[in-house]
């Protein structure tokens, strides 16, 4: 199983001056290949591969050292493999007719991560990362590093001066015990975030609204200031961490609650749901995006399957509307939270959905998206 490991690093003044060296280099290398396949295309109509790229950068690293000399080959390789996937992307989007967004020229300030394979130029060194041209960096190893065979090195810089590094590799053949036990069903809403088909409800944190205002205040602070002076730059990671802040609240909630629901569960039905539609909604949208359906899904879906439990997904229509008790279709506003029935059915509009959504992972046709 392909498996990231993210963990922070601490460089001293020296080693960070160093590794902001590096994300100049790197961008610089990426705009100049932008604007090379650019030119090729404009004069010949060809668009130009990675190893006709790689043939030509590589001649440039050698020969401007002050532009390229702290990069190393294979970080190159990455980063022009990375444009390559780009255009990639933007011929497949046009392709399907899809919005498909050229690939732009990226600002110093915007470019975050550098690539590389590991055991070149990069590796451990004891309790240090080793980094070529930069040194020995301390690391926290918040965990074990995973023991697979490590493959691929992401280098970045997020809020403001805060450096991670992320392992990939493989950890091998994952196969678990499959779970006997307890079945849940799950619906995902905006009042509740989650509601449980056995009854537990679970409210919505909602991050974002609740750190709008010190964000208001932020960005406007930050309007205020005169563009890249030393407080402009105060200011904005200042707005960087507090949306740091967020982004680490809202991923912690969710490895909790997945973790406990994978160690718990053993079948976990859930809703094939999109929020489009209430992303498109500007009364909705915050909510929608605030809630992060999309990240609560993507670890459920990765722990599930290596703890031996089995998610499926169901359709979604009509399993707040449907009654739990009878099967009859009892319409309801939106603003009515309370199902009742005339069978006797009596329960939270959301429990009400997640128990529908259990039957029909039971019963009727089913999609299931882990082992």
């Amino acid at each position: 199983m392909q498996r990231t490991y993210q963990y922070r690093l601490y460089p001293n003044q020296e080693q960070q001056d160093a590794l902001d060296v590096i994300m100049r280099q790197s961008c610089l290398l990426y705009n100049e290949a932008l604007e090379h396949r650019q030119h090729v295309y404009k004069h010949t109509g060809q668009s130009v591969s990675f190893p006709a790229q790689w043939e030509r950068f590589r001649e440039d690293r050698k020969a401007r050292g002050e532009d390229f000399g702290l990069l190393n080959a294979t970080s190159v390789q990455q980063l022009l493999r990375r444009l390559d996937k780009t255009f990639a992307a933007f011929f497949r989007r046009l392709k399907q007719g899809d919005k498909p967004g050229f690939p732009r020229f990226k600002p110093a300030q915007r470019f975050r991560s550098v690539e590389y394979r590991y055991g070149d130029g990069v590796r451990f060194k004891g309790d240090k990362l080793y980094l070529q041209h930069v040194g020995d960096i301390g690391i926290r190893l918040h965990r074990s590093v995973p023991g697979g065979c490590l493959k691929h090195v992401v280098l970045s810089r997020k809020a403001g001066n805060r450096w991670f590094v992320s392992f990939q590799g493989d950890d091998g053949e994952v196969t678990p015990e499959p779970k006997s036990g307890i079945a849940i069903g799950v619906d995902m809403g905006l009042m509740s975030l989650l509601a449980f088909s056995d009854g537990t409800l679970i409210d919505n944190p909602r991050w974002l609204r609740r750190a709008l205002r010190r964000l208001r205040h932020a960005q406007r602070t930050l309007a205020r200031k005169t563009r890249f002076s030393s407080r402009w730059w105060q200011c904005k990671r200042r707005v960087e961490a507090l949306y740091w802040k967020i982004a680490n609240q809202r991923r912690d909630f969710f490895h909790r609650i997945t973790h406990r629901m994978t160690n718990e569960f053993a079948l976990i039905a859930v809703e094939n749901i999109s929020p489009k539609f209430m992303l498109a909604n500007k009364h909705l949208s915050l909510s929608a995006s605030d809630a992060s359906w999309a990240m609560f899904r993507s670890m459920l879906d990765y722990k599930a399957e290596r703890a031996g439990c089995i998610v499926i997904e169901v359709d979604a229509q009509h399993t707040s509307q449907a009654c739990s008790g009878c099967g009859r279709i009892k319409k309801k506003r939106l603003s009515q939270r309370w199902h009742s029935c005339t069978c006797g059915c009596q329960l939270d509009r959301d429990v009400n959905a997640a128990v529908n959504v259990l039957k029909r992972a039971r019963c009727g046709p089913t999609v299931a998206n882990a082992a």
